[in-house]
């Protein structure tokens, strides 16, 4: 077999991509920059962005599958720049596909595509989306899981999955920002509360992945679905953070700020950074407020019945992994927004 990769430079993307070679796949990297890790593993390359639908189709030709991960993330930027990449890369690669004779897509989704900003305890796929969002990386993620999804037909197979707060070695985004908020000394609990959350590690979301494209194919009853991925171990959130800073060599969090007051400076940060158009990522917004004062953990039995997912990697473990790998790197400075 041989897969494309959308985003193989990435935290998820290169696990897939080593994952894919570890079982004998053949693999192609699509992304726009130039990785020197992949260089090094033989992986062929394709630079372009995902709204160039000729770029996407060229990387396309000769492959077997598509793992569609590359994406837009953050809490804050450009509506247009969310949509082009989530919404628009994404109906390119579907257009791709059946342009190049690919059967089989498996999109990197999130569950945050389904967060109404209440807590969400133990839910299924059943979960409706909600009627807004309060931020564009959700919407637009919303927008093209439902591309894929309805894209699904004897021609196309198509799955999407919902890892929900990918972490481990090679972290880029939730690690290194909570511990650069803790260097800086401004991390802050929302609320007195301490709910339970799901977290990924970045092994298990890998194989999720290509469990479900092992089983993926037009007449499979998971293709038209999306499915949430986890570890299927929820811990309180601050006790997770908590651990983080201990690897880190970094206190505890204690402070807190109410989630009202919390919530009202996330409103005021917004309308600030867009009224003078500053799109790095503001100290609050109402969207991380609302994801931090809530649980979130989810019943994953559909992907553990549907296509066998099983998470290997335990909390403890993937800490151990951590820890080693946070010994042996540097800590630059990344802008925070936990």
């Amino acid at each position: 077999m041989k897969a494309l990769v959308t985003g193989g430079g990435g935290f998820l993307g290169n696990a897939i991509v080593r994952c894919l070679l570890k079982n004998g796949h053949r693999v192609k990297n699509f992304s726009r920059g130039k990785y020197s890790d992949l260089d090094n593993l033989g992986i062929e390359s394709v630079q372009g962005n995902l709204a160039d639908e000729d770029a996407i189709t060229r990387a396309c030709y000769g492959c077997d599958v598509v793992f569609h991960v590359a994406a837009k993330a953050g809490i804050w930027g450009k509506k247009q720049d969310f949509y082009l990449t989530n919404v628009t890369g994404t109906k390119n690669v579907i257009k791709a596909c059946r342009s190049s004779s690919i059967n089989r897509l498996v999109y990197t989704s999130s569950p945050s595509v389904v967060f109404n900003g209440k807590d969400m305890e133990g839910v299924d796929e059943s979960v409706p989306y909600p009627h807004s969002y309060k931020a564009d990386y959700p919407s637009s993620k919303a927008i093209a899981e439902r591309t894929v999804i309805d894209a699904a037909d004897i021609g196309l197979a198509t799955v999407a999955l919902r890892p929900h707060l990918i972490w481990g070695p090679g972290d880029t985004q939730l690690i290194p920002k909570i511990i650069s908020r803790a260097r800086s000394g401004t991390l802050r609990r929302i609320g007195q509360s301490n709910k339970l959350v799901d977290f990924t590690y970045i092994d298990n979301a890998a194989q999720a992945h290509l469990d479900a494209a092992r089983l993926l194919s037009a007449k499979s009853n998971i293709s038209g679905k999306a499915y949430f991925i986890s570890d299927n171990n929820p811990i309180p959130f601050w006790n997770f953070v908590n651990r983080i800073l201990e690897l880190a060599d970094l206190s505890p969090v204690t402070r807190s700020i109410p989630p009202g007051l919390a919530y009202s400076i996330g409103w005021i940060c917004e309308n600030f950074y867009r009224g003078v158009s500053l799109w790095e990522d503001p100290p609050l917004t109402r969207f991380l407020v609302e994801e931090l004062a809530t649980a979130h953990w989810f019943n994953i039995s559909a992907a553990c019945q549907d296509f066998n997912y099983v998470p290997t990697v335990d909390m403890e473990t993937g800490l151990n992994q951590l820890k080693h790998w946070l010994s042996h790197r540097s800590h630059p400075k990344v802008n925070a927004i936990v």
